[in-house]
């Protein structure tokens, strides 16, 4: 193949990179050269049939669409259909189960009471640390809202398994992501929208790529091919940002997952598809049983599977998330401000960006560099 041919590059196959593919080749009618390191496309939301059961897998841990955003929404319904799926999250606790984030059952059922939604405020100032006024880490706004025994039973140790690092090293804003509800409300998501693809993720990819313009190369690394594409191509590079610069500054922190798959003779395991262990006896950090994302299947009753999930340090390989501590903030930093010099290349998606995107965002992210940066300005596209 001659590779040199592609004026548009893009490396990775995951949301980002699939999305902007598909505008670039569609809107522009301009062939696309697609680089995978994997064998096989959709980066971490890549989904496959389990042969033994035929359920439908999430292979790198469970992906639940969801935005409020009705561009995105719009955009993705013209590859797939969504199912009815809501997430709600268990939390296994000394040998009970607890709603996950904390809403009104989970305090009622942790301390034992029966408080009514007006009544929680004035219990939970009994509870809280008010001492700290301005929490300055994860740690602290944690106590600052929750107090020490449910800091230390749902949040402390389950923390320390998923970034190996100590709490008070994390910034406030990471405890910020999950909220505190004060009824019953089990949904795990407000967001308008939600739902798994009918088909799996894999179809949504798929259909995303199949444009007679897109060229997919699986199994290539970027970075051994590179001398080899077209020098001025428009490069889309959804990978990590330090890899890129060859580690100039260093290298980035990342956490990276390992899943431990098993196949059990029951129809039902744990009864919901993710329920988290923050014990630190526990190794792993949550169960998922993919089974129930597809309430519409009818999957088989002889057996099930369940996925447990481990949170392991990565030196870049298969980085999965950013730490977001003051040190990697700073080194991102200097990488960001190379990547700012570049002309018609983008550094974006989570690993590019070193920063936690939910898919929507992803989403949106991607048709932000298409229509601001790489489509001509006459023919802007907001479809």
């Amino acid at each position: 193949m001659n590779l040199d041919s592609f004026s548009y590059v893009v490396v990775g196959s995951g949301l980002l990179g699939s999305v902007v593919a598909e505008r670039i080749a569609t809107q522009l009618d301009r062939r696309v050269l697609v680089i995978e390191k994997r064998d096989h496309i959709g980066g971490n939301c890549y989904s496959e049939e389990d042969p033994s059961t035929g359920i439908e897998c999430h292979r790198y841990g469970t992906h639940i669409f969801h935005t409020s955003n009705e561009q995105v929404w719009k955009y993705i319904n013209r590859f797939v259909t969504f199912n009815a799926y809501r997430h709600q999250v268990l939390t296994s606790y000394k040998d009970k189960m607890y709603q996950f984030p904390i809403n009104l059952e989970t305090i009622n059922s942790f301390y034992n009471l029966n408080l009514k939604p007006y009544q929680l405020d004035e219990f939970m100032s009994t509870v809280r640390d008010r001492s700290i006024a301005h929490p300055a880490n994860f740690e602290e706004q944690a106590l600052s809202l929750l107090g020490q025994e449910l800091y230390e039973a749902f949040f402390k140790h389950y923390t320390f398994k998923q970034w190996q690092i100590d709490p008070k090293e994390l910034p406030a804003s990471v405890f910020n992501r999950l909220p505190f509800r004060k009824n019953y409300v089990e949904n795990y998501f407000f967001d308008q929208w939600q739902g798994i693809p009918e088909g799996g993720y894999t179809q949504l990819f798929t259909r995303l790529l199949a444009d007679k313009n897109i060229t997919v190369l699986l199994n290539t690394d970027y970075f051994a091919i590179r001398d080899r594409l077209k020098k001025d191509c428009c490069l889309i590079y959804s990978g990590p940002i330090d890899r890129f610069f060859d580690y100039q500054f260093g290298k980035l922190a990342w956490r990276t997952l390992r899943f431990e798959k098993e196949i059990l003779p029951v129809e039902d395991y744990q009864g919901n598809a993710v329920i988290n262990y923050p014990e630190p006896a526990v190794p792993y950090t949550r169960i998922h049983e993919p089974r129930h994302l597809h309430p519409e299947r009818n999957y088989t009753r002889e057996k099930t599977v369940i996925f447990k999930e481990y949170s392991l340090p990565d030196d870049g390989n298969d980085p999965f998330y950013p730490i977001a501590s003051a040190s990697n903030n700073l080194l991102l930093s200097s990488y960001k401000k190379l990547a700012e010099q570049l002309s018609g290349t983008f550094i974006s998606g989570r690993l590019g960006d070193y920063k936690y995107y939910d898919m929507d965002q992803t989403i949106q992210r991607a048709l932000e560099i298409f229509e601001l940066s790489i489509l001509p300005k006459k023919d802007l596209y907001h479809g």
